[in-house]
């Protein structure tokens, strides 16, 4: 087994634990410990290297050399890789063996509760509430511009996503991971329902600034697009049970698979996707609701690194320092070095879970238009 870049000097009295260099990996083998190695610095002594020559291996390591990490945080950073000294997770894992029924089971039960909770309390006006139709109006009721109300559909649901993200650690202090993950979909949930349906509903009514649905090619460029986005959009579900907080949810620090590519592939994603619609719809509407998205989007960039980055500290500015925000930029100026077996990262379960959802939602268009029509939002 291959020894780990690092080994820890138990004995030594400092908190954090101190690191001594391994002898194994050709390091100096003075028994002086080394405080506050910065990571990122790309010492010729100590930088973390990338090397494609080494046989695949599993590694688990605890973080346990950064300040701001505690030990429960630190057994959430696994390093899985071919020798690259990854500190990050390994993405998109499916180990169908270690899978319980059981757990498979509660989930389906807490999807089917939520997706009854969220018809009846939100949604159906047949079971008295119907909260969902009394929000819209209300924003409505604000203005008559349906690109103003868009904005502003998109600006509350932002305002408490983010927000309640920001709360994530004192909120789970607080009621536990578990009841935390519960609030914040059940408020985040019912918003992003409102948004979607009031822009199916209303993604026609604005200006028209172009009409290219009729040049060649341009339905083909915009799924195509809308298909690549979707593969970008959604790389925090892959472990579906956290979602569902069936398993506690934990923040991730996340390193292969489409993280190779952009370290926020959410963002990216996003902006594919309202550049494709965009161009097809091609009026105020569309252009408002990009907005709002990509703008949304671009704050989550900075607050996500933010956060990670309170969270793992210099395990996190490792993963920084060689990823990037824009698509391939750490790959083409050498930061990234990609394994030569790269596409195995995205042969797993999750990606191809991607792909159906992907199929399906394109599929059921004609079925989600005609719910949100019948909605009157």
């Amino acid at each position: 087994m291959a020894s780990p870049l690092f080994h820890f000097n138990p004995s030594h009295p400092t908190t954090p634990k101190t690191l001594t260099p391994t002898a194994k990996l050709g390091f100096p083998t003075s028994s002086k410990p080394i405080k506050n190695h910065n990571f990122a610095s790309r010492s010729n002594l100590y930088t973390v290297r990338c090397s494609n020559s080494l046989p695949t291996l599993r590694i688990r390591r605890r973080l346990k050399t950064v300040a701001s990490v505690g030990e429960a945080e630190a057994d959430e950073v696994s390093s899985v890789g071919d020798g690259e000294g990854l500190v990050g997770e390994d993405s998109a894992v499916f180990d169908l063996g270690a899978q319980r029924v059981s757990s498979w089971v509660y989930f389906g039960g807490i999807l089917g509760a939520v997706l009854f909770a969220l018809d009846a309390l939100w949604i159906d006006e047949s079971f008295g509430f119907g909260f969902g139709k009394a929000f819209v109006d209300s924003i409505s009721a604000v203005s008559g511009s349906h690109e103003i109300v868009m904005l502003i559909l998109i600006f509350i649901f932002a305002a408490f996503h983010s927000g309640m993200a920001n709360l994530r650690d004192a909120g789970e202090k607080l009621i536990g991971a578990r009841a935390y993950r519960v609030l914040f979909a059940g408020i985040s949930l019912p918003l992003a329902v409102s948004t979607v349906v009031y822009f199916i509903n209303h993604r026609y009514d604005g200006t028209q600034l172009w009409q290219v649905q009729d040049v060649f090619g341009v339905h083909q460029l915009v799924w195509i697009s809308n298909f690549i986005s979707f593969f970008f959009l959604y790389p925090s579900t892959f472990n579906l049970l956290e979602v569902a907080a069936v398993e506690k949810p934990k923040l991730h620090l996340w390193e292969t698979g489409i993280m190779r590519i952009t370290r926020h592939p959410q963002m990216v994603g996003q902006v594919i996707w309202c550049l494709a619609h965009t161009i097809w719809i091609g009026n105020t509407v569309a252009v408002a609701a990009s907005i709002g998205l990509v703008a949304h989007h671009l704050f989550g960039v900075w607050n996500g690194d933010r956060r990670l980055s309170v969270r793992y500290g210099e395990a996190f500015d490792v993963v920084k320092s060689r990823t990037s925000v824009v698509p391939f930029a750490a790959i083409i100026d050498g930061r990234q070095k990609l394994p030569k077996d790269y596409y195995k990262e995205f042969i797993r379960l999750p990606y191809v879970a991607i792909t159906a959802l992907t199929l399906g939602t394109y599929w059921a268009h004609p079925l989600m238009q005609a719910g949100s029509y019948g909605l009157h939002w």
